[in-house]
């Protein structure tokens, strides 16, 4: 019982000494995710919009995933852009708690296809 209380309380600690991380990718909507050919409004940030004005939530394309935005306000003026969001991963839920977004001019990480 006390090595398994040890490994939680370790475990624990490791997660919340680690802090926020970054996360390079485009904002984009959980509806569209990478591919806003489909709902055939151009450009893609108009898209995001539409989707969002219509229910869809704002979100973090990085590589294959797609991670929904803890803030709804802020990347409204980032759609379909590059940006660097820190913040923390929930994993599990795929929810990425927004501590700051900000443009990011550089080469996104290459991401290979499943």
């Amino acid at each position: 019982m006390k090595t398994l209380f040890a490994t939680v309380l370790s475990a624990g600690l490791l997660a919340a000494a680690a802090g926020p991380q970054s996360f390079t990718g485009v904002i984009t909507d959980t509806m569209c995710g990478a591919n806003h050919k489909p709902m055939n409004v151009t450009p893609d940030s108009k898209c995001v919009l539409e989707c969002v004005k219509h229910g869809s939530k704002y979100a973090l394309l990085v590589g294959n995933n797609v991670y929904v935005l803890s803030d709804q306000q802020t990347p409204e003026k980032f759609a379909a852009q590059k940006v660097k969001v820190t913040g923390a991963l929930n994993a599990k839920t795929k929810i990425l708690r927004v501590d700051k977004i900000e443009p990011f001019s550089g080469n996104l990480p290459a991401t290979p296809l499943p």
